[in-house]
């Protein structure tokens, strides 16, 4: 399969209005590091909200998306899908706290909310774990997808993939900052969207698919359609569809969907205009990434059980690429024509551009802000903070791509991520309303997680992955719920300067403030109301999981059953509309 010059000419076409839109916002960026890293807080819901979709959508997520279809059915989505739970949670509950907190980083928020030497060792140990480290597994898997597309698709070697894919991100982030990023994230979704649908209503008219109906009714594809799994297995249940939805979803960090808010959904909450605009952005990001998305990535994932039913004939196919389930959406683009394969092509690139240039901004602002300020240069002039930030976007790059060439699976990584996570996911819930969490359960939270994982992963203890995860989250929520229990509370005066800034709500701040009001001091009265807030999330959910199954439904052809689901869906969002004029304004 060769690209043509229509090809090449629409993929060079958008590359130069990318690499025209960093150059454009450059001057902007570069003014200080609140400009850099954060676009100046002045930005819209709608852009906000698009940016962070764009960032979700990267070219390994259809990869991904395709190895779980192929190998569990459409059912075996619930284990991403399940974390829309702490989606809606973050819309709802922490978008407004994050906004009135007002740092800069999410790390910054340590100093905020801690006191004392281990407050600022937690600050800086996360800028190096989380903004070197974690950042560069995750854009290494994202490289890896690159490394599968441009086997296929251009018969690239891993090496030349990544350096291909690499430079124009490298150069726009590197110079336009967050708000080039945000910019080029708005175009690169369009594109990866427009590319996505386009291919897959192409993909399922092929004479080898023969239709949508054909394809629903064909043997390799028939059973992998329920939207959940099989009750009567009960292993496939607890896997796919109970731990995710008990489990994990409060559990565990992930990137983009951390329990609380965090990385660079929190980038883009704290660089939002105002709360209304954060807790929009969210709303949107989570409906889009949902709802809205999946559906082409899926249709095209069930397809290639049509023309590659099995492993060994992707490999029969392509020898030079490696073997895996994911290989399955990068094997069915090959078969789009001139014009549309320069199009989808295009739309991959951008995904991947959109995710990498989000996680250099954000490790670099890690870097930068919370690394070299903080304890290397505190005298640092904004030029030197965003020069540091420029060049840590080089590094994190190069570290990505030579750690890509050692993967092998997106859904393989996955799984390890997951389990770094596994139990540091309720710290970051409870800590805004529990005044008990302090910096050593943060600690112990991330030391002991991360030491389990490792365990799990170089000694043979012959667990299965949602057992291991299990064992993950019990050992590491114990540890860091006894450490908090025997350990001193955050100082007091820092404590009510977090509270007064942000005012929570919750009862676990009830002893704090009896603690206070015997000493005559008196906090501000939060006006957050728990219950709408807890009912607006709950709605959201239902709508995201209606509108989504409905979508479903629709495509199956069930026009009753889709009606009925839309009909759910249109419901929940009235709630929605119908509490959110209830709310408060906060004084």
């Amino acid at each position: 399969m060769e690209l043509t010059a229509l090809d090449w000419g629409l993929m060079l076409f958008f590359f130069a209005i990318f690499l025209a839109i960093g150059l454009l916002v450059a001057k902007r960026s570069g003014k200080d590091s609140k400009e850099f890293f954060l676009s100046g807080k002045n930005m819209p819901w709608w852009l906000l909200g698009i940016s962070m979709v764009a960032t979700t959508f990267s070219a390994d997520t259809p990869n991904l998306v395709t190895d779980i279809v192929r190998q569990n059915g459409i059912s075996g989505n619930w284990v991403w899908w399940a974390f829309l739970l702490t989606g809606m949670l973050t819309v709802f509950v922490y978008a407004k706290l994050w906004r009135r907190s007002e740092v800069l980083t999410d790390l910054e928020f340590y100093e905020l909310r801690y006191s004392g030497k281990e407050a600022a060792f937690l600050r800086g140990f996360r800028a190096i774990y989380l903004g070197v480290f974690f950042n560069v597994m995750i854009m290494a898997s994202v490289c890896l997808a690159a490394i599968k597309i441009g086997g296929i698709l251009f018969d690239l070697q891993p090496w030349q993939s990544v350096v291909y894919a690499s430079l124009i991100t490298v150069f726009y982030s590197s110079i336009g900052g967050l708000r080039g990023v945000i910019f080029t994230d708005f175009l690169q979704f369009i594109i990866a969207m427009v590319g996505s649908i386009w291919a897959a209503i192409y993909i399922i008219n092929l004479p080898e698919v023969g239709g949508l109906e054909n394809l629903l009714s064909h043997e390799n594809v028939s059973n992998k359609l329920h939207f959940l799994p099989n009750f009567k297995d009960t292993k496939t249940l607890w896997t796919l569809l109970i731990i995710p939805i008990a489990v994990q979803w409060w559990s565990v960090w992930y990137p983009g969907a951390e329990p609380g808010g965090g990385g660079y959904i929190a980038q883009r909450m704290l660089s939002a205009k105002d709360e209304k605009n954060a807790i929009g952005a969210t709303l949107l990001f989570n409906i889009a990434h949902y709802a809205i998305r999946p559906w082409p990535w899926i249709l095209i994932a069930l397809a290639s059980l049509i023309l590659y039913p099995t492993l060994g004939d992707i490999s029969n196919e392509f020898p030079n690429a490696t073997a895996g389930h994911d290989l399955g959406y990068s094997a069915m683009l090959t078969h789009l024509p001139s014009g549309l394969l320069g199009l989808v092509v295009t739309s991959l690139i951008a995904a991947f551009m959109s995710t990498i240039s989000t996680h250099l901004n954000w490790g670099s602002s890690y870097i930068s802000l919370d690394f070299y300020k903080r304890f290397i240069k505190p005298e640092a002039s904004e030029k030197q903070l965003v020069s540091v930030g420029r060049l840590s976007t080089v590094i994190l790059m190069v570290l990505s791509a030579l750690l890509a060439l050692q993967f092998e699976s997106a859904l393989s990584t996955f799984n390890i991520l997951l389990q770094i996570g596994a139990g540091t996911g309720l710290i970051f819930i409870l800590r805004w309303f529990w005044w008990r969490v302090n910096a050593y359960s943060e600690i112990t939270g991330m030391v002991v997680s991360f030491v389990v994982a490792l365990s799990f992963e170089f000694y043979d203890f012959t667990l299965e992955d949602h057992e291991k995860l299990l064992w993950g989250v019990g050992i590491t929520t114990f540890s860091w719920i006894f450490v908090t229990l025997i350990t001193p509370a955050t100082q007091t005066e820092t404590l009510a300067r977090f509270y007064n800034k942000v005012t929570p709500y919750g009862m676990g701040w009830n002893p704090f403030r009896r603690i206070l009001g015997e000493k005559g001091i008196q906090l501000k009265k939060s006006h957050d109301q728990f219950t709408l807030d807890l009912g607006s999330m709950l709605s959201g959910v239902l709508f995201v999981y209606t509108f989504l199954f409905a979508t479903g439904y629709l495509l199956y052809g069930n026009y009753l059953g889709a009606l009925i689901l839309f009909g759910v869906a249109f419901v929940a969002a009235w709630v929605i509309f119908s509490l959110w004029k209830k709310k408060k304004p906060r004084k």
